[in-house]
């Protein structure tokens, strides 16, 4: 039921073409918040709906797929698949977190630096990045990840806020008010008062929003933050495997103690034994120097198997396996093979079984039911049930997951190793371009496509995994949005909205219409996700400022912000969801510990938008 107070005239008086409108955009938002279809298909079906009913064009139902803004969100995706591919994150990220004593320190110490990288690289990659490194650094100083996943997408989101690039909401809303000037029938007036965003333009807001809100991560964390659970405790009957590592002399490990390197008392994993030329040093001792050529052997959950591998210089035993295998390391996947009792190598050892002739793979690992198996990794005798932590060419899985040699091939996320030569590339593209954008915001997608290129023709990423990197689904949401968008300013229904939350808070003052975007786009961001709520609260926000006769830039920079204040609901913004599963949490989780925080960012935002955009 509308409250009578709502009823202006120019909401009585609305074309039927508007009401129709309103339809579409009720059941856009009832499936968005149904959330059992993609978000993706939800806005295709409403651009499509709008089209036949005649309320836009197709040339307008598909003019956000041409918006630079979307462009430049996905080219940004490239960039920090290159940042990742390299390990450049992993170079920055070791020595800032460190290993703290107390969780106090450890949350300090992670969500700092990354609501920094966040404000320069889109936070969706940045937290996708960091996931798999704070796993490992996780268990290596023993934090439960419940306390640390939610805070690294908040921290993520917060820094999101502070720059152009740092988020694709404030990129999406920039490119609305380039739209919105350009179709203006008064361009000359929209101009004087709704400029685009320059790279630094919302960090006036973002930068103290995201103080207040990292302040509060770290005050109100030991009391909001879900308990740990049984999940967070080790399982002591995980996948235990036999693993040889090599030192290279260029490994940051080579003079370092066994404890100095960051290799005793890991986490499900146990460094056994160290051979060396004609040695083998067994109950290594936390101060056994490590030399180059030393070879390390292993026992422990494939997560920490892994993790291993991506510390630079430290090359499977499986001596030149890349070029073994016909390709550099960063090209070769990791892969589980299980043994079937039809397989050719039941009961033959690794080495007489020519696995690397039959397979074009290499064996670095064996696990057997939870037994740790002795000897050389060469000489161990398969079994069925046996499974094989394989270094393969990309496609092993898909050539042998019919085979009757394998129960199961399961291909593991990620290289096996990433490209550290080339992160220092990566980090200098990563900063050329921020310095451009900086230079020029008006060109951000030019610059962002040539640190794209740059970083497939200097091989940070190759062009299938800068392909793969791209996060279709965002585009889609994105690109179908601004249709609905232009539908809602054009039948008048936006103007309609407008004009009804202007007239209900005019009396309570100037900052009442700014406040009453800010409270109804967070609603909206919790429901239908970020992008989503910025696309269609932009008409109504503009047509707000308007009716109030304020300028229009404040309501704009309070649209991006609150777009982005997602925090109270794990679709309120793409990073809740990539640490909901991982994290064990629940919506209710969300909500009591962000819906503080949304609180917090709205203050903060109202109290000042005025001030510095008027």
């Amino acid at each position: 039921m509308i409250p009578h107070e709502w009823l202006t005239p120019e909401l009585l008086h609305l074309p039927l073409s508007a009401w129709a409108t309103a339809g579409v955009v009720l059941l856009l938002v009832g499936g968005l918040v149904h959330g059992k279809v993609g978000a993706d298909l939800v806005l295709l079906a409403g651009a499509l709906m709008l089209l036949a009913l005649g309320v836009i064009s197709p040339t307008e139902a598909l003019q956000g797929f041409a918006n630079p803004g979307v462009a430049t969100v996905g080219l940004l995706y490239v960039v920090a698949a290159g940042l990742r591919e390299t390990g450049a994150i992993d170079r920055i990220a070791g020595p800032i977190l460190g290993r703290p004593r107390t969780p106090f320190r450890a949350l300090a110490r992670l969500t700092t630096p990354v609501a920094v990288a966040s404000a320069f690289i889109n936070n969706t990659p940045i937290v996708a990045m960091f996931l798999p490194v704070l796993s490992g650094w996780a268990k290596r100083n023993h934090f439960s990840l419940r306390r640390l996943y939610m805070p690294l997408s908040f921290a993520a989101i917060l820094g999101g806020m502070c720059t152009l690039i740092g988020t694709s909401t404030n990129l999406v809303v920039n490119a609305l008010i380039a739209s919105h000037i350009a179709g203006s029938s008064a361009a000359a007036s929209a101009a004087s008062t709704l400029q685009p965003f320059g790279m630094f333009t919302l960090a006036w807001i973002g930068a103290p929003a995201a103080i207040a809100g990292l302040a509060y991560i770290l005050v109100a964390q030991r009391w909001l933050l879900p308990k740990d659970n049984a999940s967070d405790a080790h399982n002591d009957s995980a996948k235990e495997y036999l693993t040889a590592l090599r030192v290279n002399h260029d490994s940051p490990v080579v003079g370092k103690s066994v404890e100095q390197a960051g290799l005793r008392q890991l986490p499900g994993l146990f460094l056994a034994r160290i051979e060396r030329d004609d040695e083998t040093i067994i109950a290594v001792r936390p101060d056994q120097r490590i030399r180059p050529n030393d070879v390390l052997v292993f026992v422990g959950a494939v997560e920490s198997v892994v993790d291993l591998q991506r510390i630079k210089g430290l090359v499977p035993v499986a001596d030149e396996v890349g070029e073994r295998l016909g390709g550099p390391r960063h090209q070769i996947r990791l892969v589980e093979a299980v043994i079937s009792a039809a397989s050719p190598l039941m009961g033959v050892s690794i080495r007489d079984g020519a696995f690397r002739s039959q397979y074009d793979a290499v064996v670095i690992a064996v696990h057997r039911g939870g037994e740790r198996i002795g000897g050389k990794l060469g000489d161990i005798r398969l079994r069925p049930g046996d499974t094989l932590l394989l270094e393969a060419a990309a496609g092993f899985a898909l050539r042998f997951r019919n085979s009757r040699d394998f129960y199961l091939v399961t291909e593991l996320p990620g290289a096996a190793s990433p490209r550290h030569a080339l992160a220092p590339v990566a980090i200098a593209i990563l900063v050329g371009m921020v310095a451009l954008i900086t230079w020029r915001p008006d060109l951000a997608l030019l610059f962002a496509l040539g640190a794209a290129l740059g970083m497939i023709l200097t091989r940070c990423c190759t062009w299938p995994e800068a392909r793969a990197s791209v996060e279709w689904q965002v585009l889609i949401v994105i690109g179908a949005a601004f249709g609905l968008g232009l539908a809602m300013e054009r039948t008048g229904l936006a103007s309609a909205i407008a004009g009804s939350i202007t007239h209900t808070v005019a009396p309570l003052g100037p900052w009442a219409s700014l406040a009453a975007i800010f409270v109804i786009t967070a609603v909206f961001t919790q429901l239908v996700s970020n992008n989503a709520a910025a696309v269609l609260m932009f008409p109504i926000a503009m047509e707000t400022a308007q009716s109030a006769g304020q300028p229009m830039l404040p309501y704009a920079a309070t649209l991006a912000i609150a777009a982005s204040a997602g925090f109270a609901s794990p679709i309120g913004y793409q990073t809740n969801l990539m640490v909901m599963g991982p994290g064990g949490y629940k919506p209710v989780d969300f909500v009591r510990f962000g819906l503080p925080l949304v609180v917090i960012i709205g203050v903060v935002c109202i109290l000042i938008a005025p001030h510095v955009y008027s």
